[in-house]
C-alpha cells in the first residue's frame, strides 16, 4: 500500500521529534553561520603540500603561512593582493657547508619572536636539521644562523607535527612514536636528550612554566598519549599523561643519564565521570591559558574515547607540579632520598639516585581535573584541535572562549564559565567537508585565521550582528565578545555594554522588544493589517508554510490565529521551520504565525493569509491566460 504524501510527512516529523528528544540540546550550537554571516575571507596556498603552520604578524590582518619550501604572506586587508612569497635561502647551509652537503631542507617548525617581524624557524630533511633567525622587513630576508642550536641539532630530524617552544636561547621539541629517544629534546649550550625507553607515545603540546621570584624552578611540561601494553578486552588502547623536565637540568654525570634528562616525572590525567562512569583516555590536542602567576596556569586538554565522543577537562599547573612534588612513585619503591624540585647541578647527583630515576619516573597518584571536577562533555561531536581565547570582557565573570574544530571543517565556538559550558555557535568556513590542520585567534580583531591543506581563511568571530537587532536576543547569545549598546548588538563596548554571559538573563534589557509576547495578544483583525500578501489558494491542494530558523536551543511553533487548538511545533535542528496545509479547505483559511520562544523571550518571525480561491475564479484566470496566449500565437503568424 503506497502511503500519502501527508503521512509520510508526518512520520518523518515524528522521527525527528523522537530523536531530538533524546539529545540534549545544551551541547548543540545555539546558531549556525556559514560564509557570509562569518565574513570569511579565503586565499589558496599555493603549494600543494600541507602548510607546517600559522604566525600572525604585528599588523593586524596579516599572516604568514609556512610553505614547505616558502614562507607566504597573506594580506587579508588587501585580499586582491598576491601574496608575498619569501624563499628561505639557509645561509648556513649555502654559504659555509662543504659542497657535497644535502641543503635540500623542508620547514618544519616556525615561530614568532618578541622582535618585530622576525621569525625563527628549522628546517629538516633526511639527514638533519638547520635553524635560524630571518627578520620578514628586509627586502630579501637572510636567514641567521644560531650556532649553538645548530651545532646540536644538525644530525636530528624534526618529524611533522611535533610540540616545540623557543625559550630564550634554547628550542624544547617532541619526537613522537616508538623509536629510540622517544619523548622531550633541548638543543642549544645545552643540549638533552630522553633516556633511552620502549615506550610508544605521541606528543600533542608542551607548557612553558617559569617562576619570576625562583628561576631555578623554572619547567616544561609535555602532554602525550601512550599506548597502552596492557591487551584485556576492558583495556583502552591509549593512556593520557604529563611529563614535565627543569629546565636548569644539565644531564647525569659521565656514563649515567649523561646528557639526559634527570628530573623527568611522568603522570597519568584523569579525564571522566566517576559517577556515571563515563571515562575519555585517549589524548588529542592541549591549548593553555598563561596566567599572572604560575601556579593559575590552565592547560585545556581535548580528550575522545572508544565511541568517537570528546570532552575537554581543564587542569591547573599546580596541581600537577602539585602530584610530582607529594605523590609516591608508581609500585611499592619509595625511592628515599630522591629530590623532587630542582636542582642547582645535576652532574653531582649521587648514583645510586640517578639508578632510581632510570628504574622509574611514574607516579602513583593521577592529574584530577581543577577542583576535582568532570569533563566539559560535548556529546555527539568528534573534536580534532582546541584553541582557548582567556582575555576576559569588562563587566563578566572570569571566563574563556574555546574554538574546538570539527572532523568536517566545521568550528565550534565555545563560552566556558566555571559552573558551565555554552555552545554559542558552530562556523561553516569552508565550502566542502576538509580536514583542519591549525587555528589562530588575532585577540585585537578577533579574527579567527584557519587553514586545511588546501586553503587559509579569516573568519570575524565577532560577528554581533547576525544575533539580531534587539538587545534580548543578544543577551540570549551569550557571546562574550558581543553586547548590546543601547542601540545594536556590537563587539564595541564604549562602556556602555549589556550582556550576560553566565545565565542569558534578557530581563537586564532596559524594556522589552515590541514583538515580545505578541503573539499571544494578538487578534485576527490586529494580525491581518501586518500579515503578508494574502495566498490564495485552490480547494484541496497542499502548501507549505517556511519560517526561518534561527536559534537551535529555541522552541518554533505554527499558530493558526482562527483556529488556537491546531499549533505545530518545528523541530530546532532544522534550518527551516515548516508548516503542511495538507488540504485547503474554510477551516485552513486565516492568519498564520510563526513564533520563537527561548527562555521567556518571544517573537514573531513570519506571518501569512491563507483564503481559499473558488473554481469559478480559476477557471475564469485559466480563460484570460489561454485568450492572450491565442491573441499572441494569431499575431505572429499574421507578420
Amino acid at each position: 500500500m503506497l502511503l500519502s504524501f501527508s503521512t509520510l510527512f508526518f512520520l518523518f516529523s515524528c522521527l525527528c521529534s523522537l530523536t531530538e528528544a533524546d539529545r540534549d540540546l545544551s551541547h548543540l550550537p545555539r546558531m549556525t553561520f556559514g560564509e557570509k554571516e562569518a565574513a570569511v575571507k579565503k586565499s589558496p596556498l599555493p603549494e600543494h603540500n600541507a602548510p607546517v603552520g600559522i604566525v600572525l604578524q604585528r599588523k593586524s590582518g596579516i599572516v604568514m603561512v609556512a610553505g614547505r619550501k616558502h614562507l607566504n604572506s597573506f594580506d587579508f586587508q588587501n585580499p586582491q593582493k598576491t601574496p608575498r612569497e619569501i624563499h628561505v635561502p639557509w645561509t648556513a647551509c649555502i654559504n659555509n657547508g662543504p659542497p657535497q652537503r644535502n641543503c635540500n631542507y623542508n620547514i618544519t617548525l616556525v615561530h614568532n619572536k618578541s622582535e618585530d617581524n622576525t621569525v625563527f624557524l628549522c628546517g629538516s630533511n633526511d639527514k638533519g636539521t638547520m635553524c635560524c633567525d630571518m627578520n620578514l622587513a628586509e627586502q630579501s630576508p637572510r636567514c641567521s644562523q644560531l650556532k649553538e642550536i645548530n651545532k646540536s641539532i644538525r644530525e636530528f630530524v624534526i618529524k611533522e607535527g611535533e610540540a616545540s617552544a623557543l625559550v630564550d636561547h634554547d628550542l624544547y621539541i617532541t619526537y613522537s612514536g616508538s623509536q629510540e629517544y622517544v619523548g622531550i629534546h633541548r638543543f642549544g649550550e645545552n643540549s638533552i636528550a630522553p633516556a633511552s625507553h620502549d615506550k610508544e607515545q605521541h606528543y600533542v603540546g608542551l607548557v612553558i612554566s617559569k617562576q619570576k621570584d625562583n628561576h631555578l624552578q623554572n619547567k616544561v611540561y609535555a602532554f602525550y598519549k601512550e599506548k597502552n601494553r596492557e591487551t584485556d578486552l576492558d583495556s583502552e588502547m591509549w593512556l593520557p599523561f604529563v611529563t614535565r623536565v627543569c629546565m636548569a637540568d644539565r644531564g647525569g654525570p659521565k656514563n649515567t643519564l649523561q646528557s639526559s634528562w634527570t628530573s623527568q616525572m611522568s603522570a597519568r590525567l584523569f579525564c571522566g565521570d566517576p559517577d556515571s562512569g563515563q571515562h575519555f583516555s585517549e589524548l588529542v590536542d592541549v591549548a593553555t591559558v598563561r596566567a599572572k602567576h604560575w601556579q593559575d596556569t590552565r592547560v585545556y586538554a581535548l580528550f575522545r574515547n572508544e565511541w568517537n565522543m570528546s570532552a575537554v577537562c581543564v587542569y591547573s599547573i599546580q596541581d600537577v607540579e602539585k602530584i610530582f612534588l607529594s605523590s609516591a612513585f608508581k609500585g611499592t619503591d619509595l625511592q628515599t632520598g630522591r629530590r623532587r624540585e630542582c636542582v642547582l647541578d645535576s652532574t653531582t647527583i649521587p648514583v645510586n639516585i640517578l639508578n632510581m630515576i632510570v628504574k622509574n619516573s611514574e607516579m602513583e597518584k593521577w592529574v584530577r581535573p581543577v577542583d576535582n571536577s568532570g569533563p566539559l562533555l560535548f556529546n555527539h561531536h568528534s573534536y580534532t584541535h582546541i584553541y582557548v581565547d582567556g582575555s576576559q570582557n569588562k563587566g563578566n565573570n572570569n571566563h574563556v572562549v574555546l574554538f574546538l574544530s570539527l572532523n568536517n571543517g566545521g568550528i565550534h565556538k565555545v563560552m566556558q564559565t566555571k559552573s558551565q559550558t555554552f555552545v554559542i555557535a558552530e562556523y561553516r568556513p569552508f565550502n566542502r567537508s576538509t580536514h583542519i590542520l591549525s587555528m589562530i585567534l588575532d585577540p585585537s580583531s578577533r579574527k579567527l585565521y584557519v587553514n586545511s591543506k588546501h586553503e587559509v581563511v579569516q573568519m570575524d568571530v565577532a560577528n554581533c550582528a547576525h544575533y539580531g537587532n534587539s538587545c534580548q536576543l543578544c543577551v540570549l547569545a551569550r557571546d562574550p565578545y558581543c553586547g548590546w549598546d543601547k542601540t545594536q548588538c556590537t563587539p564595541e563596548t564604549n562602556g556602555t555594554w549589556l550582556q550576560d554571559v553566565t545565565q542569558g538573563n534578557h530581563a537586564r534589557c532596559p524594556s522589552p522588544s515590541k514583538d515580545q509576547g505578541k503573539a499571544f495578544r494578538y487578534s485576527t483583525e490586529t494580525q491581518t493589517e501586518e500579515a503578508k500578501d494574502s495566498i490564495k489558494l485552490l480547494p484541496k491542494s497542499k502548501y507549505f508554510l517556511q519560517c526561518p530558523v534561527t536559534s537551535h536551543h529555541a522552541q518554533y511553533t505554527w499558530h493558526h490565529l482562527e483556529n488556537n487548538t491546531n499549533d505545530v511545533s518545528c523541530n530546532p535542528r532544522e534550518q527551516r521551520c515548516l508548516r503542511l496545509i495538507d488540504s485547503m479547505g474554510p477551516k485552513q483559511e486565516g492568519t498564520y504565525i510563526c513564533v520563537l520562544e527561548e527562555m521567556g523571550y518571544s517573537k514573531v518571525l513570519t506571518q501569512y493569509r491563507l483564503e481559499l480561491k473558488s473554481r469559478a475564479a480559476d477557471r475564469a484566470s485559466n480563460s484570460l491566460i489561454w485568450f492572450c496566449l491565442m491573441a499572441v500565437l494569431i499575431k505572429s503568424m499574421s507578420r
